[in-house]
């Protein structure tokens, strides 16, 4: 992913709901989500270069994300992929703070990241990229916005999805997939005055500045929602869409999950 707008517990019986856009060359293969059979409780598109996946959650109410961090410095390709941390995550039974500080020593075998990791329980993020000190966060309630840069930091494309995510939960109703989608899908630049410099030409900031980049060979390839939400018993549910896009931004696919997790509970 390198958009990701959450709400982590906006509400009683509500723990997350997501907002994110994969943004990715459009000759990386891959597949879009579905129950892994190797793996029968994640959900999640699989990366068929590396084997990892950028977004995920499974039938336990484990969640995990995961962004590059863009800075030429931190992106030279290591001997790892970093999709493979979302779903070793996934696939454990650690909780995520014990997960992300078991993470810590051996971090820098991976470029450069951003991944956060949840349960009903517990979210936290982890970034190689940040100072030691302040690698590891354990999230209180809130909304939160991760793109190519540290948790939080105000690019406009973040600041707007923050302020969107607040107006679509505001009046009490539950989540709906389409308005989560607006949510991430602006595909205007920011205005010059507000650009970050991400390292690339003028011109290639000003396009990676948008929610929803469009290029011929690198973009938005899909807009994945989800929340999880409790029942009057406590069980846990989720549900899951995701919007596929070809290079010139055009609705190739979609897929869509409701399920009942096993053993998840809102406590």
């Amino acid at each position: 992913m390198c958009l990701i707008i959450l709400a982590w517990r906006p509400r009683d019986n509500l723990p997350l709901v997501v907002a994110a856009n994969r943004d990715e060359f459009h000759a990386r293969p891959s597949v879009p989500a579905h129950f892994w059979p190797d793996q029968p409780s994640l959900l999640a598109g699989r990366d068929l270069s590396a084997g990892g996946t950028w977004m995920g959650v499974t039938r336990e109410g484990r969640f995990a994300a995961l962004t590059n961090f863009r800075d030429p410095a931190r992106s030279q390709p290591r001997e790892r992929s970093r999709g493979e941390l979302a779903v070793e995550f996934l696939c454990s039974d650690l909780a995520p703070s014990e997960y992300l500080r078991r993470l810590g020593p051996r971090a820098d075998a991976y470029a450069g990241f951003n991944l956060l990791a949840g349960t009903p329980g517990e979210l936290a993020c982890y970034s190689n990229c940040a100072a030691p000190e302040n690698a590891l966060q354990i999230l209180s309630p809130g909304i939160y916005g991760l793109s190519n840069a540290l948790l939080d930091t105000p690019w406009p494309k973040v600041v707007e999805g923050r302020r969107a995510l607040g107006q679509v939960l505001a009046d009490g109703a539950p989540p709906d997939h389409a308005s989560l989608r607006a949510v991430v899908s602006d595909r205007r630049p920011a205005p010059a005055s507000a650009l970050h410099p991400l390292g690339q030409t003028e011109t290639m900031d000003r396009t990676l500045s948008a929610q929803f980049i469009l290029t011929p060979t690198y973009g938005t390839r899909a807009t994945t929602t989800l929340w999880l939400s409790g029942t009057d018993d406590g069980a846990l549910t989720g549900d899951w869409c995701e919007v596929s896009f070809d290079a010139e931004g055009r609705e190739s696919g979609r897929c869509e999950w409701r399920f009942a997790a096993a053993g998840g509970t809102v406590s």
